[in-house]
């Protein structure tokens, strides 16, 4: 246990302050402008013919040391680089998927490695193109033929090993969460699949998704504690909306039949890991409907 203790304090001391490494990389930022003339902030396109899935989907079938003839033009993050002299790998990532390049001497010419190998940095966003192959360990690679600088990473990666556990910078900075917890990323798009759901199931049933004001002169439609803001040009307080309930029934009095709406509201009371002062809710009205269709419509979204 000591030696365990007194290894994780070595490991502290040589980590590198956040600031310093961004001072670093802002001095880095600046060389690279000066001595190549190149800033990766200029580069505003790049055509993106073909998805990390992709390389993976069609290209698995690849034995040891065998190589494809296609070339690949994707996009991505360089999450981990390791040199070994001329040759470098890199664990590279897009939305969905990760893989390996390989970075050659031999094939990229001695100004195309110098450059990746003085200016890359683990955060840059890359565009490449290369050839797929599978190394003789075993794993789907691909041989990068060409690439392009798109954008320069100042901060540094969260912990590459252990992931982000702070769970205070997890909510405060999501961003850097996603990153390094790429499950996160899956529960926001699993999020969104659900979104898609109960549009689909309501828009089925001829219910109009609508949009309501979210800044209003009473905070009606539900008990709780508002958030108030002061409208300037009009000299009045206003109260961000604690329900949609009011407004989505005055659609239904001004007749515009079933109506629906998926939207934020903001309540000014105690938040905890299941309560936060900004949620979302789906509210639906039916006119000529009771409880009894209102239980099979949310069996219906929901099963």
């Amino acid at each position: 246990m000591a030696d365990e203790t007194r290894k994780e304090e070595q490991q502290q001391k040589n980590i590198m302050p956040e600031e310093e490494i961004f001072r670093q990389r802002k001095d880095k930022l600046m060389r690279l402008r000066q001595e190549e003339g190149y800033d990766p902030f200029q580069q505003d396109h790049w055509d993106v013919k073909h998805t990390l899935s992709y390389v993976k989907e069609n290209y698995d079938s690849l034995k040891e040391e065998e190589w494809s003839e296609d070339l690949i033009q994707t996009a991505g993050r360089v999450m981990i680089v390791r040199r070994h002299g001329k040759t470098a790998f890199v664990t590279f990532e897009d939305e969905l998927e990760k893989l390996q390049l390989c970075f050659q001497f031999d094939v990229l010419g001695e100004k195309d490695y110098t450059f990746f190998k003085k200016w890359v940095d683990a955060g840059d966003f890359l565009g490449i193109t290369g050839i797929p192959f599978r190394t003789q360990r075993g794993e789907l690679t691909l041989a990068v033929k060409s690439f392009c600088l798109l954008s320069k990473a100042l901060r540094p990666m969260p912990e590459k090993w252990h992931g982000l556990k702070d769970m205070e910078v997890r909510y405060r900075q999501r961003y850097a969460d996603m990153i390094a917890n790429p499950e996160v990323r899956d529960t926001f798009r699993k999020r969104t699949k659900i979104m898609q759901t109960f549009r689909k199931v309501l828009d089925d049933h001829g219910t109009l998704e609508v949009q309501t004001p979210i800044l209003s002169t009473i905070a009606g439609g539900a008990n709780a504690r508002p958030f108030i803001t002061h409208h300037n040009t009009l000299d009045i307080d206003m109260y961000l909306r604690i329900a949609t309930e009011l407004h989505l029934k005055r659609l239904v009095v001004g007749m515009l039949g079933r109506v629906y709406e998926i939207g934020q509201q903001f309540r000014n009371e105690g938040m905890d890991m299941k309560h936060n002062p900004e949620f979302t809710t789906l509210e639906v009205y039916w006119p000529y409907a009771n409880y009894k269709d209102m239980m099979d419509l949310a069996e219906e979204i929901i099963v």
